[in-house]
Formats: structure tokens, C-alpha cells, sequence
């Protein structure tokens, strides 16, 4: 009996381990600002898993960096952080990835490969994912933040298994 309440009482904690969130938040401790911006550019429709938004807030001024798909989404990013009252200034720096066939076949399979994977599936439907996969010409970049090192390395392992990537930059951040 007591055998079986051990085992019981290890399945457990192996359970509530895994449902730990692998993507907490890589967003160091943000001022109201900060936040009020990272609020306002998580919320834009057409911000998906294949586009990367950074800012960056210098007084009043904010500077937009990152990638997108969708030309409309670096538009929408600006014109939602000039809503704010305490912004008077938005510098678009965001880069509108080429229209590419080749690419857009490389970011379904990158995502497959990724999100596909038993390990980071649960992950796949959240409205904000912890990977975003950036493809330009060919080549991929995993932008965003996971929990631990070897989840960096086991999504880099994924990408570089897609056949087609020319080359695989690894930029994801590790939560502490």
C-alpha cells in the first residue's frame, strides 16, 4: 500500500512539474511605461508566432524594432503606441520580411518541426508564443524566451532539422 501511494505521489510531482509554463516572461522588470507599450503591441490582431516586436522607451520617444509578415502589422504597432498619452514620439524601425514562397514553405515547416514536437505543443495555441520563428531568404531566427537551457538548445536541434534552412540563429532568451 504504501508502495503504491509513493508512486502515486511521484506521478504527481512529475505532472505538476510539466505543467510549469516553459515561457514565464523573458521581459525584465518593466517600468509603467514599458509595460503600457508591451500591453499595447501583445494585443495587436495579426501578431503572430512568425513576427518579433521589440521596443525600446527613451523618455517620451518609443523605437520600435523587429519583424513582420504582414506590412499592416508594423502600421498597427506604431500607430497603437502613438495612442498612449505619455508617447509624443514612435520611431518605426520594424523590418517587413520579403514575400517568398521558399519562406513562407520554411516557416510552416519550422513550426511543424517545433510545435509539432510532443515537448513544446502544449505551447503551440497560446495567443502569445514563447518561440517565434523569424525566416528572411532562407534563413531562420528563434526570437522570444523559454525556461530553461535545454530548451533552447532542444528548439535550435528542431530548426536545424528542417531541410531547406539555409542557416539557424538561435536568439532565445532563458527565463532565471
Amino acid at each position: 500500500m504504501n508502495r503504491r501511494f509513493a508512486q502515486i505521489a511521484w506521478l504527481a510531482l512529475i505532472a505538476s512539474l510539466l505543467a510549469f509554463p516553459v515561457f514565464a516572461s523573458a521581459v525584465p522588470a518593466l517600468d509603467e511605461t514599458q509595460q503600457r507599450v508591451r500591453r499595447q503591441l501583445v494585443r495587436l490582431p495579426y501578431f503572430g508566432v512568425f513576427d518579433n516586436l521589440e521596443f525600446q522607451v527613451q523618455g517620451s520617444k518609443v523605437i520600435l524594432t523587429g519583424q513582420a509578415v504582414r506590412p499592416t502589422l508594423a502600421s498597427d504597432a506604431q500607430a497603437a503606441v502613438e495612442r498612449l498619452e505619455e508617447i509624443t514620439e514612435v520611431e518605426n524601425r520594424i523590418e517587413v520580411l520579403p514575400l517568398s514562397f521558399h519562406d513562407s514553405r520554411l516557416r510552416r515547416a519550422l513550426f511543424r518541426n517545433i510545435y509539432g514536437n510532443s515537448y513544446f505543443s502544449r505551447f503551440a495555441g497560446r495567443p502569445i508564443a514563447p518561440i517565434h520563428i523569424i525566416v528572411k531568404n532562407g534563413h531562420a531566427t528563434l526570437e522570444g524566451a523559454v525556461a530553461r537551457k535545454s530548451d533552447k538548445i532542444w528548439a535550435g536541434m528542431l530548426a536545424k532539422q528542417v531541410s531547406g534552412v539555409f542557416s539557424v540563429t538561435n536568439n532565445l532568451a532563458v527565463d532565471r
